[in-house]
C-alpha cells in the first residue's frame, strides 16, 4: 500500500468559518523564500558598461585651455557642445556623454562652466569642446 493511499480520494477540506485565500495573497506568503533574491539586480548591474576616465594628453589640455580662453572673451549665450565624463556612483569608472547648451559664464574659481538651463559642468570632467565660436585651428 502507498503511503498516501488512505487520503488520496478524500475530498479537499474547505473551512466553513474562513473565506478562501486569493491566489495573489497565497503567492505573497512564499515570495520571501525566493532562492535567488537580488539575482536579477546583480545581473543588470554587471551588464552596465563603464569606461575609465581618459587622461588628457598635453595637446588636448592645450586645446581645452584655448577653448576656455575663447569662452571667457565670447559673447553671452554662445552655444557649445561638450563631451563630459560622468562618474558612476556604484562602480569605478563612468561614461562620456555629450552636452549642448547656452553658456552663461566661466567660473574659474569654482572650476565650472555655468549654462542658462542651470547645468554646471566641472572643467576637470570635460574631454572635448565643439562649437562655432572655436576656430578650426584649435
Amino acid at each position: 500500500m502507498n503511503d498516501y493511499e488512505d487520503i488520496l480520494y478524500h475530498p479537499h477540506h474547505v473551512s466553513p468559518r474562513r473565506p478562501p485565500m486569493s491566489m495573489q495573497d497565497r503567492a505573497a506568503q512564499f515570495s520571501a523564500f525566493k532562492a535567488l533574491t537580488g539575482y536579477e539586480e546583480g545581473i543588470d548591474e554587471a551588464a552596465r558598461l563603464v569606461e575609465e576616465k581618459l587622461e588628457l594628453t598635453e595637446d588636448r589640455r592645450e586645446r581645452l585651455d584655448g577653448c576656455i580662453q575663447i569662452l571667457r572673451d565670447a559673447e553671452p549665450d554662445v552655444q557649445i557642445t561638450l563631451l563630459v565624463f560622468h562618474p558612476d556612483p556604484r562602480k569605478p569608472g563612468g561614461v562620456y556623454l555629450p552636452y549642448t547648451g547656452l553658456l552663461r559664464r566661466v567660473d574659474e574659481v569654482a572650476g565650472l562652466l555655468l549654462f542658462r538651463d542651470g547645468t554646471s559642468v566641472p572643467l576637470r570632467d570635460i574631454y572635448d569642446m565643439y562649437g562655432e565660436v572655436f576656430p578650426d585651428a584649435l
